[in-house]
């Protein structure tokens, strides 16, 4: 299966409450970031440009798990920052499971062999590497030698240890598909469970932070169709975790709206609004973050910020969404799971 047994099963249910209940904006993914400080200084990082000013503070354990239990969603990504340098991940981890959370915890891979003694494997526990290409790419977007390397090792002895592994993949302009391909091939041969592709996102910290030129970093729309359907031939036989809408849409076959409230994100700040991208405001609770962001004013057409953002983020949850009101999509969606 492309998904753990328990993570299908606890999301259709979930799905099928929200859908009884009328509600219309709820979370699917909680993207919780107990820190911001980071390891690495990565070409095309936002965060770490964003909050700048705040890279010592972190949240506490009963700050992440207020977060989640006011928000309900039964995924949790924790992110950042690197989430292995947090003092207390072994601990925050352990708390989340126990509440019955599904958890991608997603780690640059650095310290993930050293940190790997914090966690014991579970069913409901990934670890999420990220991998932006082979070595040289991947060592020269994160601005380190050597970084490749520590990741790769990381992945070994996570997978030797019993863990579930998945790497999170993002293309950028300069991006070789072919090496997308060798990576994911080499991935593959290591164990990994699952591989999540998705491009970049034109961050303005990132933009202006950047000595690149804008459009030698980040694609149009038009480019990310195109360099997309080149991907969705090569990635074929792969185990992608892109549903098969979403990649629909990444090739400019599909359209979605944004459904950002469905990936809402928490921090030493609060409910960071809009999304997890693009910020406004933060507010002080999930209930205010959903009730006075106006969501249709977001998305390619509405927002200038938008328009050439097809990140997974927003538009992931978009597909499940609209996957589960075409009985031909259900039939793919069926279909993709069980390969």
């Amino acid at each position: 299966m492309r998904f753990p047994f328990s993570l299908t099963r606890s999301m259709a249910g979930y799905l099928l409450k929200k859908s009884l209940s009328g509600e219309k904006h709820f979370p699917l993914v909680l993207m919780l970031e107990p820190l911001h400080a980071c390891n690495l200084r990565c070409t095309g990082c936002g965060r770490i440009r964003e909050y700048a000013d705040c890279v010592d503070r972190r949240l506490s354990i009963d700050d992440c798990l207020g977060a989640l239990d006011e928000c309900g969603a039964p995924i949790v990504s924790i992110c950042g920052g690197e989430p292995l340098i947090y003092p207390e991940i072994g601990e925050l981890v352990q708390a989340i499971l126990a509440r019955r959370k599904h958890i991608y915890l997603c780690t640059n891979g650095v310290a993930l062999a050293d940190k790997l003694p914090r966690f014991k494997p579970d069913g409901r526990l990934f670890i999420n590497v990220h991998l932006d290409g082979m070595e040289n790419t991947h060592d020269r977007i994160v601005g380190k030698r050597g970084v490749f390397a520590q990741a790769v090792a990381g992945i070994e002895a996570a997978k030797k240890a019993g863990f579930q592994v998945c790497t999170n993949t993002t293309v950028y302009k300069p991006t070789n598909p072919h090496e997308v391909a060798v990576l994911f091939e080499y991935l593959s041969h290591l164990g990994v469970d699952g591989l999540m592709i998705s491009p970049a996102y034109g961050y303005q910290a990132v933009r202006e932070d950047n000595a690149l030129a804008d459009d030698e970093v980040f694609m149009t729309r038009e480019e990310i169709w195109s360099v997309f359907r080149g991907l969705r031939e090569l990635l074929r036989d792969f185990r992608l975790t892109a549903t098969p809408v979403y990649f629909d849409f990444l090739c400019g076959r599909r359209s979605l709206s944004c459904a950002a409230w469905a990936n809402p994100t928490y921090n030493v700040r609060g409910w960071k609004g809009p999304c997890y991208l693009v910020t406004d405001r933060h507010y002080a609770t999930y209930r205010e973050l959903i009730d006075q962001t106006d969501w249709d004013r977001l998305g390619p057409g509405n927002d200038s910020r938008c328009e050439h953002c097809l990140v997974h983020c927003g538009f992931e949850p978009a597909a499940v969404l609209a996957s589960n009101r075409r009985l031909r999509d259900m039939a793919r969606m069926a279909v993709w799971q069980m390969t």
